[in-house]
């Protein structure tokens, strides 16, 4: 089974002043994003990554780009890593939204709950789940390592569907910017390696000296 490195970008304006971007165009990396960026593909720039795949709102390519850059390799923009469509949500205050009572749903019961004009948290997780699928089949060979970046809901909807736990306890799991998460996947389960962990990335194997 591949080995699969579920990357979160880098922090951006709207994560650091606490708004939902969603699926807003033209949000960037902010500077502390851009040094995540970096030392993502730093301590990457010797791991056998064979593929990058991202999702295609700038602040996951711009993540992406170092470790692609470093490899020689080409992004591979799938549309389906995109960020949970928020709908109404999008560009709004987590202050504000803290205040509904929507917000009791999205964090106690998510299966129960659509963002307004939006998706719902099981849609998320089967689109994120169905293009993760396609990419674990196009790179079967164990020793394959596939580096994926995108974003923290979807990864940690991620992780619970291929660990098998219950989609309304996603939200216990971390996910922050510039982090990585890593799974072995492949027909017969999947095993959680690492959560939420940033550089350096010591039990990531190497590649060999020629």
């Amino acid at each position: 089974m591949p080995l699969v490195l579920l990357i979160r970008h880098g922090e951006n304006d709207y994560v650091k002043t606490g708004k939902m971007a969603g699926r807003l165009p033209g949000v960037h990396l902010n500077e502390r994003g851009q040094n995540q960026a970096r030392a993502l593909g730093e301590a990457l720039k010797n791991v056998p990554i064979k593929a990058v795949y991202s999702s295609p709102l700038e602040r996951a390519m711009e993540t992406a780009s170092p470790i692609a850059g470093l490899h020689k390799l080409k992004i591979q923009q799938e549309p389906d890593l995109m960020d949970t469509h928020v709908g109404k949500w999008q560009g709004r205050s987590w202050k504000i939204l803290r205040l509904t009572k929507a917000w009791k749903i999205v964090q106690n019961a998510p299966s129960r709950f659509r963002f307004p004009d939006g998706e719902s948290f099981p849609e998320t997780q089967l689109r994120i789940v169905n293009v993760l699928e396609r990419i674990i089949q196009t790179h079967k060979k164990p020793q394959d390592i596939i580096a994926v970046v995108f974003h923290a809901d979807p990864i940690k909807l991620a992780v619970s569907h291929f660990l098998g736990l219950p989609l309304d306890h996603f939200q216990r799991l971390g996910c922050d910017t510039g982090s990585l998460t890593a799974l072995h996947a492949g027909e017969a389960g999947a095993h959680l390696i690492k959560l939420n962990h940033r550089p350096p990335f010591e039990f990531l194997p190497k590649e060999k000296k020629k």
